[in-house]
């Protein structure tokens, strides 16, 4: 009688490690993951650019730079709202911006010219020339 009671807690043991054992399994396997990740180099860090509208006229500076990513700081220093808009290969425009605030705007920017008005007729337009697109920032150190 006491062999019996001694052999099913033996089968409890081995069934429970039997179990155990397909967990880790399971969990081992889940984590390897594909095996074809294709390993695509980050894009080239966005460029701040910045942009000043007054009544006169209208300034970009940076005036040259590569092709990608783009953040435009835009300040409206004229009396009156403004829409800044960028054309060229690829374009873009803001909202009214209110004179004495800034605004922002974010654009993938392909090579090209590109055109910068603010909505004023008597302002003469910004040129900005875009060359190829800007190295990755693959290996860069403090990127995201």
């Amino acid at each position: 009688m006491a062999t019996r009671g001694a052999r099913r807690a033996s089968q409890r043991g081995r069934l429970a490690t039997f179990g155990a054992s397909g967990l880790v399994l399971g969990a081992v396997l889940a984590g390897c993951g594909a095996s074809d990740n294709p390993n695509n180099p980050r894009p080239a860090t966005p460029i701040e650019i910045s942009a000043r509208v007054d009544s006169q006229r209208i300034q970009v500076a940076p005036d040259r730079f590569g092709a990608g990513l783009v953040n435009f700081t835009i300040a409206n220093l004229s009396r009156s709202p403004v829409t800044f808009s960028v054309t060229g290969p690829t374009q873009a425009s803001t909202t009214p911006i209110q004179p004495g605030s800034p605004d922002y705007l974010r654009m993938d920017m392909k090579q090209g010219t590109y055109q910068v008005s603010a909505g004023k007729r008597q302002l003469k337009p910004a040129r900005i020339s875009v060359g190829p697109p800007r190295k990755s920032s693959q290996n860069v150190l403090l990127e995201p």
